[in-house]
């Protein structure tokens, strides 16, 4: 068996449609399936079984044994809250039971991390551990995330295999329940699409233009390819950067979104959020050589490629991956 959490979620759901794709069906899903805004997500997909998220551990406790491989991707991922309780609770104690399960029984692991650890990328993009301890993530999102990659690492007691992927601007489909927290692409695709036109963030640095911001996007297609390769091939364990390696524009990106929806670009700014502006990110760009030279050789999307293929054949058809 194989365990996807969060898997009514936007990557989870990706992934699972990909394991499937590899002829996969003994998956059991996990995630808070009381929220039916979700449920397009898995629609259509093989699966095993579901379990709840809150009966997920015990249910480990009882049927380790049979599983083979876990992907822990469900994670509290709202960078606007700021309660740290709750980061506490789902992205990291939560996490450690995962773990530890995982200990126990043998059982390979995968788990989300974020580049909200990197913060303003003091200390740059590179996914070595000798920097994690020094990285001031930018949210309690961000910390709760490096505090489990801290902890990780000061682990002796070890799954026969772990990696956690720090996710960075990963965008694509089946997002549609995300709201506020959905990629720029998906709201500009349903602004252009009310309004003929587009407004972004303006710069509230100096150091870039109105819409210069860069953020390294990553298409959620090669996001799930290289969760697949690292169970397939598993390279060294260890923390493992996941963005495409170049950094684009937030103009390149609407202005691509404009193009796949042929309409006549039309852009304009608005002052970033009050309670996000002192915690903005202007720059990212995953390091991306560890993953490359641990022998992954499928490359990425470009940007073009992939707001391409998001927008034309996902939000023009309103379809799940």
């Amino acid at each position: 068996m194989i365990v996807v959490t969060g898997a009514a979620g936007f990557i989870g759901s990706c992934l699972v449609s990909r394991l499937n794709k590899s002829g996969y069906e003994d998956i059991v899903v996990v995630d808070d399936f009381s929220k039916t805004e979700k449920d397009g997500n898995l629609e259509g997909k093989t699966i095993k079984a579901k379990v709840g998220r809150k009966d997920f551990i015990q249910w480990l406790a009882d049927f380790g044994q049979e599983v083979d491989f876990i992907y822990h991707i469900g994670a509290r991922t709202d960078t606007t809250e700021f309660d740290v309780s709750i980061f506490d609770e789902l992205n990291v104690n939560f996490s450690k039971d995962v773990w530890n399960a995982c200990v126990k029984f043998n059982i390979p692991l995968v788990y989300a991390s974020s580049a909200a650890t990197y913060g303003l990328g003091e200390f740059g993009y590179k996914d070595d551990h000798s920097i994690i301890e020094k990285l001031k993530p930018l949210n309690p999102y961000g910390d709760s995330k490096n505090d489990f990659d801290k902890w990780v690492l000061e682990q002796t007691e070890l799954p026969p295999f772990w990696a956690g992927l720090k996710f960075f601007n990963v965008y694509g489909p089946n997002e549609f329940h995300k709201g506020r927290m959905a990629s720029v692409i998906f709201h500009a695709h349903k602004q252009i699409g009310e309004t003929g036109a587009m407004k972004l963030f303006r710069s509230h640095n100096p150091d870039y233009t109105d819409g210069g911001q860069l953020r390294d996007f990553v298409y959620v297609k090669d996001v799930v390819e290289v969760c697949h390769y690292l169970m397939d091939t598993p390279p060294p364990s260890g923390i493992y950067n996941l963005g495409s390696g170049t950094a684009r524009t937030f103009l390149d990106l609407v202005k691509n979104t404009f193009k796949a929806m042929g309409k006549e670009e039309s852009i304009s700014f608005i002052d970033t959020p009050a309670d996000i502006r002192d915690k903005y990110q202007y720059y990212t760009e995953a390091d991306m050589s560890k993953l490359v030279n641990s022998g992954f050789d499928k490359g990425f999307h470009s940007l073009e490629d992939g707001v391409a293929d998001y927008v034309t054949n996902y939000l023009e058809t309103n379809t799940y991956y």
